[in-house]
């Protein structure tokens, strides 16, 4: 494969961290990591000369127009999740980010949505754009607007489904710090029977994902779901209450109906995005791809395995 300059927003984040790894262990490519703080960067990047750690933030990423003009390959994984500037960054800032790459030079831009945009059939959803948080409608804007820029047929966008990951030495997703207090709950909730559905994945194979996509960008399609094979969640149960040897002797069903009683009763406030997922339920998708897609080794690919990568010991 030939050498690559590479531009890789938000490395210091979760995804970031893994992908920065593997880039730098696993390939030869001329890497540009873009970070606020570069104390919060444990990836050792002396490993090789040709990887240069970029101090900057996205509100001024006009800051780093020369240099993108000659990048290759652009990776884009930074992201606000909320705030006052959540529309500047995963909007304009974005955007303005493609714009200022050469249309001509650039191969590739690997550009983070978020699969809650997307319908079953991997289509924009509606509601999302509509009542969506802020990061939700923010990801929905990018994702309307973005087919406009020049660069837009060199764009594949990639939409991550319920993300795990995180270490001693990399940030932890919002997904696995809960996952050792759930599992604390194991004896009440074997007992109970949910109908819904979802995709997850971990970090690292997003970023086995992302380094094969760099030499090998997609052909057919530039819509990516990363996603493990779907889970309902009556089988997340099963397979957690049996991580834990624990046995299961009835199912108490939970209905939409009963939610909205539990929610009138106690006063539990709900803003418009948490409901309608409440009433969708199946957050489940077309082709969802993982590294065993293109032939390469999975991480983290039952309940298990994210019960084991989460640091929770088998009961």
């Amino acid at each position: 494969m030939s050498k690559k300059r590479i531009f890789v927003t938000g490395a210091s984040g979760c995804v970031g961290h893994y992908l920065s790894e593997q880039l730098i262990n696993e390939t030869e490519h001329e890497l540009f990591l873009l970070v606020r703080n570069p104390d919060k960067l444990k990836v050792d990047t002396s490993k090789r000369p040709n990887v240069t750690v970029l101090q900057g933030d996205m509100l001024e990423i006009e800051k780093f127009a020369d240099l993108l003009k000659t990048i290759d390959v652009a990776v884009l994984t930074a992201t606000a999740w909320g705030g006052d500037n959540v529309f500047k960054i995963n909007v304009d800032k974005t955007l303005e980010l493609m714009s200022l790459l050469d249309a001509e030079k650039c191969q590739q831009v690997i550009y983070f949505s978020t699969a809650s945009v997307l319908s079953r059939e991997n289509q924009p959803l509606p509601e999302a754009g509509e009542f969506g948080i802020d990061y939700i409608r923010s990801k929905y804007q990018c994702l309307e607007q973005k087919s406009q820029l020049a660069i837009a047929p060199k764009i594949t966008t990639v939409f991550p489904t319920l993300v795990l990951g995180g270490d001693d030495t990399k940030p932890v997703s919002h997904i696995t710090s809960g996952i050792p207090e759930v599992s604390k709950y194991v004896d009440i909730i074997k007992f109970l029977k949910a109908d819904g559905s979802f995709h997850f994945i971990h970090s690292r194979d997003i970023a086995t994902v992302v380094r094969h996509l760099i030499d090998n960008p997609p052909e057919d399609t530039r819509y990516l779901v990363l996603g493990q094979d779907k889970i309902t969640a009556n089988q997340a149960i099963e397979q957690l209450s049996a991580y834990f040897g624990k046995k299961i002797y009835f199912r108490i069903p939970l209905s939409t109906a009963l939610a909205n009683v539990i929610i009138s009763v106690f006063r539990i406030q709900m803003d418009a995005w948490s409901r309608f997922c409440m009433e969708y339920r199946h957050f489940v998708y077309k082709d969802a791809v993982n590294p065993e897609t293109y032939g390469l080794a999975n991480y983290c690919a039952t309940m298990s395995d994210v019960l084991k990568t989460s640091g929770v010991k088998a009961g």
